[in-house]
Order: structure tokens, then C-alpha cells, then sequence
């Protein structure tokens, strides 16, 4: 059973290394805690998206329309190869986002996601973010 419990927290701790170099715009260091062959299910999305680059597509894309975009995790529940965090975001949107020109709105939306660790590395994850929300700040 410690087996487990170790295991676990050093799966949350990864998380949490995520959201840290997440919020200090460092690409290299997220992308080093990713799995070559990431899975990433959105909610949104019909199909799961693969691979570092995708990742990094994302990223990219939400950085560009958000730049000070932060997360704060407000939950964290790691069990086994999972864990799950409840997250708060919060930014300014200053540059296009899914054809949207700038607003200089500020938003704060909340998202669920779920990670599945492989070999001390994100290997899966599932996003459900609360865009509907996100959308209504930048109407």
C-alpha cells in the first residue's frame, strides 16, 4: 500500500510541475513532462489529438490570445496512474482566439481534467473545460 500512496504523490507532484512551468510560459519544461506519444481528449473534440506537438499547438494558440494566462489548481485527487485536478483559469484575452479579435476582456473559467502518468511521464489526458463559460466573458 505505501507503494501506492508514493506512487501517487509523485503523480500529483508531476501534475503540479506541469501547472507551474504552464504558468511560467516555459514550453521546453512542460513538453519534458509529456510523453512522446501523448493522448489529449477535449471535450469538444470528436477525436483524440496525439503527440507533443499538438500539445504544443495548443499552447501556443492559447498563449497568443492569452498571454498571462495563469492556472491555479483548486483540487487535486491522484489514485494509482491518475490524478485529477479541478483548475481556474484567469486571464486577458489580447489577441485572436478561434477568430475572435482581441477584447482586453479579463475571463476566469474553471476546468476538470483527469492525466493518466506512464513511466513518470503525462501519457493521457482528458480536458473538460468549461468553454461556454469562457465564450460568454468574450461576447
Amino acid at each position: 500500500m505505501t507503494a501506492q500512496i508514493t506512487t501517487a504523490a509523485a503523480n500529483a507532484e508531476l501534475v503540479r510541475a506541469g501547472f507551474r512551468a504552464f504558468n511560467a510560459g516555459d514550453v521546453d519544461e512542460c513538453l519534458a513532462l509529456i510523453a512522446p506519444d501523448l493522448i489529449i481528449n477535449l471535450a469538444e473534440l470528436p477525436v483524440p489529438q496525439h503527440g507533443r506537438e499538438a500539445w504544443r499547438q495548443g499552447f501556443e494558440m492559447m498563449r497568443h490570445a492569452f498571454p498571462d494566462l495563469r492556472a491555479d489548481i483548486e483540487d487535486i485527487v491522484a489514485a494509482e496512474d491518475k490524478v485529477a485536478v479541478r483548475v481556474r483559469f484567469r486571464a486577458t484575452h489580447s489577441g485572436d482566439f478561434l477568430g475572435m479579435p482581441a477584447t482586453g476582456h479579463a475571463i476566469e473559467y474553471v476546468s476538470h481534467e483527469f492525466y493518466r502518468i506512464a513511466d513518470g511521464l503525462i501519457a493521457e489526458e482528458w480536458i473538460c473545460s468549461d468553454m461556454a463559460t469562457l465564450l460568454r466573458q468574450l461576447s
